[in-house]
């Protein structure tokens, strides 16, 4: 398999996985989707639970390949990308 053909690997936490109905999945993008806000907008027009869960863009956090990512950040074949709402300590 070339490297252009493998999936990302998406991660869902807390309310975003109820929300979606999965805590992970596989998906193999569009060429159009090339950013995380890209592919935001790609999985909130999956349906009504990934509307539901990217409805307030602002109150998920995103990481890829487990470093904290801007919406801006650049997707890659193989990649894994985690959607999880703002952590607090205390």
């Amino acid at each position: 398999m070339a490297d252009t053909d493998r999936p990302l690997t998406i991660l869902y936490f807390a309310w975003l996985r109820e929300r979606v109905g999965r805590a992970a999945e596989e998906l193999s993008l569009p060429p159009a989707v090339a950013t995380v806000a890209e592919l935001v907008e790609h999985l909130a027009a999956r349906g009504p639970g990934y509307a539901a869960a990217f409805a307030n863009r602002r109150s998920v956090r995103c990481a890829v390949n487990q470093e904290f990512a801007p919406a801006s950040a650049a997707l890659h074949p193989g990649d894994e990308v985690a959607f999880f709402p703002p952590v607090t300590g205390g």
